[in-house]
């Protein structure tokens, strides 16, 4: 899993987030009682929708989901929710006015559900801060709504300890650059 890790966090390019998404589902199949490898291997999937701006965002969010399907079939909790609602965001960002009422919700839902199962993730406020600061503030968001999501989602990495070396720790360079632009 380490191994899989690294070259995850390593991946500069949609072939290497490929691979190590392969390789961690090949480990979630093989260790059946643990939900990291198919939570991993749906974040890579994720990753390659942000990377690859020209991607199939449908096919990948259908891959996606089904990962997280076998995730949660495991073990129920915040950082799978997180994962779901950046694979809304992806598929409501296609076509934002035809998709936002379908995919929006999927997406805000997602986070209330990771934020109710574990209220101290702090990728639950960052994402959530990123949302609102890219809402027209005619539609509730904007900078000055989202500097406080932000801030807490800042000060919740401070404290943050992943339960193992294995569980998830991404996010709070992403949290303070968008809580230091929302901060200009």
């Amino acid at each position: 899993m380490q191994k899989a890790i690294t070259d995850m966090d390593s991946a500069k390019s949609t072939e290497q987030l490929q691979t190590a998404s392969a390789m961690f589902e090949r480990i979630g199949d093989a260790e059946k009682s643990q939900w990291l490898p198919y939570y991993y291997a749906a974040l890579c999937q994720t990753n390659i929708g942000w990377l690859d701006q020209k991607s199939d965002k449908d096919k990948l969010a259908e891959k996606t989901k089904s990962l997280l399907n076998k995730a949660e079939s495991i073990e129920k909790n915040s950082e799978i929710y997180i994962i779901k609602s950046m694979t809304a965001t992806q598929q409501m960002l296609v076509d934002p006015q035809g998709r936002w009422q379908t995919y929006g919700a999927e997406s805000m839902e997602a986070l209330a559900d990771a934020k109710r199962l574990d209220p101290t993730n702090p990728r639950a406020y960052y994402l959530e801060g990123t949302s609102v600061m890219n809402t027209p503030a005619a539609f509730g968001g904007g900078k000055d709504r989202a500097k406080p999501i932000l801030q807490k989602s800042v000060e919740l990495f401070k404290t943050f300890k992943p339960a193992s070396n294995l569980h998830p720790t991404w996010g709070q360079s992403l949290a303070e650059r968008s809580f230091a632009s929302v901060s200009k």
